[in-house]
């Protein structure tokens, strides 16, 4: 008799907490402890990176540096992309979080996060790749909002509408596609493209540089 009343009680939930249109989970993944050089020089960077050092950032960036896919390249244009000697410059925001998120070594490069190094093939432009346990999807932007899922680690589909961040009491939501077709909202926070911001860096000359730091596709 219990287990009828459970399976009933399973079936419920089922109906009244519909699940996510999901496509396969991407958990954490960080390979950087496997090269004992690397992971000093991340602990250096990342430190870098929260005491806002310029002189340190210049120092390790490689002089041909991908900044962009429509760009020359080089130094002189990250420094004009990203304004190091700006205190309030993304530029840091934006390390810290890359370095944070793990990453993976490819032939002679680690590159991270791992969002955008163990994504599977399938078209980045329209997935979103959630990045912590427990994360509630809410039926409208905003946190009053009911919860109508829960997520961990989930490889989920864009929304067809909207296709940028909803902002809401100061919060940035990310529109995704329920299975039943209805939109849900997650925290920008809890919920990352895979062709977000990433870096890449090589070591050259016995010294680790920055070869890359580009979004898009």
């Amino acid at each position: 008799m219990r287990t009828g009343w459970l399976r009933l009680l399973i079936l419920l939930v089922s109906i009244s907490w519909p699940a996510i249109a999901q496509v396969g989970k991407l958990y954490p993944v960080d390979e950087g402890p496997k090269d004992p050089s690397f992971q000093e020089f991340r602990g250096k960077l990342i430190e870098a990176a929260k005491n806002r050092d310029a002189k340190f950032i210049l120092s390790i960036l490689d002089p041909k540096i991908l900044n962009s896919f429509g760009g020359d390249g080089g130094v002189k244009e990250f420094k004009e992309m990203w304004k190091p000697d700006n205190p309030n410059s993304e530029l840091w925001g934006t390390l810290i979080e890359i370095l944070s998120m793990g990453g993976s070594f490819t032939k002679n490069e680690f590159c991270a996060p791992y969002v955008f190094t163990k994504f599977p093939e399938l078209d980045a432009f329209d997935h979103f790749v959630i990045i912590g346990e427990q994360v509630r999807v809410r039926e409208q932007p905003g946190l009053t909002s009911p919860a109508v899922a829960t997520l961990s680690y989930d490889i989920v589909a864009q929304a067809d509408q909207p296709t940028e961040p909803v902002i809401k009491e100061g919060h940035s939501w990310i529109a995704i596609k329920l299975s039943n077709g209805k939109t849900g909202f997650v925290s920008k926070q809890f919920i990352r493209s895979p062709i977000d911001y990433r870096a890449c860096f090589m070591k050259k000359m016995g010294r680790w540089r920055m070869v890359s730091l580009v979004a898009g596709d």
